[in-house]
């Protein structure tokens, strides 16, 4: 997520800059003050979202690795070059003479600069880091020990993994080409079935593979891109903006109904602490598109209920292309991103927001309502299913931060320092490698305050936290360190 957590700072940029000069997009000169301020920030944002395949590299990276370290930053930039040179076209067309005379494999080389190969640089630096950061060299190579091996390392497998991609990238490029052209071919279905899978593939995070080919231009797709760089349906192939367009109603309005659902379906007593995290997942989905806080709070307790919610994604992504709703986002489907992108001329329409929006809240709200109580299901307050985590913080007992204190229920909750390798963040999820995955207690880590654990293979245990993250995040790793 951290590449992610840059481009709303481009949308801003981009957004304000398009506001204050339209030519930027529309052509002509730019003359005056404020067109020139435009056109300046215009292209301050557009060249950090131009770099994306770089991004992805650094920040797969740093995220993967165990502790976040900078090493792996800078080992993912040596694998990302060192892929990127070895398959550029220019180069392959001197090991395979035959190249040129095969346009779908050289379209396959001439598009290798994508957030998917930058993903492949990424792991790569991860996974040497986390296997070589502690190796020692002969004594004779000894400057060479420990870290600074790690982008060596990484080097010499980016040279072996590009041999391979060599034979593999034109294949696995024409299965995405394949695929690709086939929901969009679907049109207005096609982006409901991608709306829907993309709700599905949350609980596993593989909703990133995903996006990475309808809205970045991985196999010429580019949804995102192409609508943040001021273009039309009339440049592209497809209808710009249908892969996003239908997210902004549900997560802005239906994700609210179904929260607002789930609250009067809780327990009377209990129902103080659902409106808690019901009622700020509600808003931060409003405003800023994040919607994990909320489906982690009953996507495990609940799984039929979590399809229904994702259908109910691609039934209103239909609604919302067919009505002719246009609307782009830089980071996720919030009120914030739909002000700066409606400026933008793939942009149409946006008023309907309102009405779809209205619609999305009401069906949302009286299908959840309908779905828990006609078949008994457990979400946040009702039966088994927690609140919202519980106990007292330490703020309320010792005067210490929350995070703090949830940071060493956590800790607890995962067996113990000595039970715990590693651990990490992304923008909702603490990433944790431990020694027993047994001696995770589920109920003590939703005890500490999750909203839902994940096992990930036989030592990773995800929790999810909301976006508040990164200061748990801070003081488990402080933790670790004071019991080391």
């Amino acid at each position: 997520m951290l590449p992610v957590a840059c481009m709303p700072l481009c949308g801003l940029l981009m957004g304000i800059g398009y506001l204050l000069c339209p030519a930027s997009m529309q052509g002509g000169a730019v003359t005056g003050t404020l067109p020139v301020a435009g056109q300046f920030l215009v292209r301050a944002g557009s060249v950090v979202i131009d770099q994306i395949p770089v991004l992805f590299a650094v920040g797969v990276g740093v995220g993967m690795c165990r502790d976040g370290d900078g090493t792996a930053a800078l080992a993912a930039l040596i694998s990302w070059f060192m892929i990127g040179g070895l398959l550029h076209p220019d180069f392959v067309s001197l090991l395979i003479g035959s190249l040129k005379n095969r346009p779908e494999t050289l379209l396959a080389f001439q598009k290798v600069s994508n957030p998917f190969i930058g993903i492949i640089a990424g792991l790569i630096a991860a996974f040497c880091y986390d296997r070589f950061r502690n190796a020692r060299m002969p004594r004779w190579l000894s400057f060479f020990s420990g870290k600074r091996c790690v982008a060596i390392v990484s080097g010499m497998v980016s040279i072996l993994v590009s041999a391979l991609l060599i034979l593999v990238w034109p294949l696995l490029f024409g299965l995405l080409i394949r695929f690709g052209k086939t929901i969009a071919g679907l049109g207005p279905f096609g982006a409901a079935v991608y709306a829907s899978a993309n709700r599905l593939l949350i609980p596993t995070g593989l909703h990133h593979a995903l996006n990475n080919v309808f809205w970045f231009d991985t196999i010429g797709l580019g949804d995102l891109v192409s609508f943040w760089a001021g273009k039309t349906s009339a440049d592209v192939s497809w209808s710009l903006g249908i892969y996003m367009s239908g997210f902004f109603p549900c997560m802005m309005f239906g994700v609210p109904g179904a929260a607002l659902a789930i609250w009067q379906c809780s327990e009377d007593k209990r129902k103080g602490a659902v409106a808690g995290i019901m009622f700020s997942s509600a808003l931060c989905a409003f405003v800023c598109g994040i919607t994990e806080p909320f489906e982690f709070a009953f996507m495990f307790t609940s799984p039929v209920l979590y399809l229904v919610y994702s259908v109910l994604y691609g039934i209103f992504t239909y609604a919302a292309v067919v009505t002719g709703f246009r609307a782009g986002f830089s980071f996720s489907a919030g009120a914030a991103d739909l002000f700066f992108s409606a400026s933008l001329p793939a942009a149409q329409r946006t008023w309907l927001i309102l009405p779809l929006g209205l619609c999305a809240f009401a069906v949302f709200y009286l299908t959840f309502r309908f779905m828990i109580l006609r078949f008994d299901l457990k979400t946040p307050g009702r039966g088994d299913a927690p609140a919202a985590g519980g106990g007292k913080t330490k703020k309320e007992k010792t005067g210490l931060s929350e995070s703090v204190q949830m940071a060493e229920e956590i800790l607890m909750g995962l067996g113990g320092a000595e039970n715990v390798i590693s651990a990490g963040h992304c923008a909702t999820r603490l990433r944790v490698e431990v020694r027993d995955q047994s001696l995770a207690d589920d109920a003590k880590l939703r005890q500490a305050g999750a909203l839902g654990v994940m096992h990930v293979g036989r030592n990773g245990v995800q929790v999810i936290i909301g976006t508040r993250v990164q200061f748990v995040c801070d003081a488990l790793k402080d933790l670790l360190k004071e019991k080391a």
